[in-house]
């Protein structure tokens, strides 16, 4: 007998880890929760602390084990699964599910393009799944194989992040803003795609950074710059450490002046979320947030020019 399946009616939306808190206060109304999953009324809408957004789930009642795998195979080839409790159980079933490829990215790389669904056990009983997901990677948890050697700090992992999420780096010969630069790793991801950079901070940058080829340096403060001066701009990027507040009338400026096609900054929470200050961060034109599996209690803020 074919496993009874019902829509759900709701969204589910999966904090980014240790921020349930954050996506339950963007979300409002919240019906049920399941560990990291949080289930709202209505089609899915951005969610900035949400690490991967499940549309559409169905509740699936199975018998078995077995069951459960077929019913879930029978929607389509690719899952992922969260197990916030029911380990064994959830063990089981993925092991009777055609196994989905997780390997960590080589960047540059494109992030994967099969259709990845998303399932959980509610109980026993009970699959919860979701043939289409927000993020193509499983429970939003984009991996990298690591460079050791080369960047002076782990910081490039979120630009890395940032620009597969994106779908789109800097080519070479681009033209980049580096801003609150120091020591150097986000300089560092742009001088290895081949841009040409112009690295901002009144802390040095790592001297073995600062002697790539099409780097610049400039020991200022980023605040100060006239965005006009600097001319047209492929790539404006800033992991600067600052209020959100700041940073707002920061990128304001830059998107006023018209000199700068694409931006990736980092939005650093100091203390309490300034959920204010992030609102108006994403009322900017063409602004989109997003939390990254590499950031901390931080939000990544992308604005892309139109492809």
């Amino acid at each position: 007998m074919p496993a009874r399946s019902a829509p759900l009616g709701l969204t589910g939306y999966l904090a980014a880890e240790g921020f349930e808190a954050a996506l339950e206060r963007e979300l409002g109304v919240v019906e049920w929760r399941h560990g990291r999953l949080l289930f709202a009324p209505g089609p899915a809408r951005a969610a900035a602390w949400a690490a991967n957004i499940w549309h559409d789930p169905v509740a699936l009642a199975v018998d078995s084990i077995g069951e459960a795998a077929k019913a879930l195979r029978a929607i389509q080839r690719n899952w992922s699964y969260y197990a916030p409790h029911l380990h064994r159980r959830t063990a089981l079933i993925a092991k009777k599910l055609p196994t989905v490829g997780a390997k960590p990215l080589v960047f540059p790389a494109p992030a994967p393009t099969a259709p990845l669904g998303a399932w959980t056990l509610r109980d026993p009983r009970t699959v919860i799944a979701a043939a289409r997901t927000s993020s193509p990677f499983p429970n939003g948890a984009a991996e990298f194989v690591a460079d050791k050697s080369g960047p002076p700090n782990r910081a490039y992992l979120k630009l890395w992040e940032a620009f597969t999420v994106a779908g789109r780096w800097p080519r070479p010969g681009e033209r980049c803003l580096d801003l609150g630069a120091s020591p150097g790793g986000w300089t560092w991801v742009l001088a290895k795609l081949g841009a040409r950079v112009i690295a901002v901070d009144k802390a040095p940058l790592a001297p073995r950074i600062a002697a790539m080829a099409g780097v610049q340096v400039r020991r200022i403060s980023a605040f100060a710059l006239d965005p006009v001066e600097y001319g047209p701009l492929d790539w404006l990027c800033s992991d600067i450490a600052c209020y959100p507040e700041r940073l707002h009338r920061l990128l304001s400026a830059w998107i006023a002046a018209g000199t700068c096609r694409n931006i990736v900054a980092t939005v650093k929470f100091q203390g309490e979320t300034d959920f204010a200050a992030q609102a108006r961060l994403a009322a900017l034109p063409g602004a989109r947030l997003v939390h990254l599996h590499h950031n901390k209690h931080e939000l990544t803020f992308l604005r892309l020019a139109p492809e």
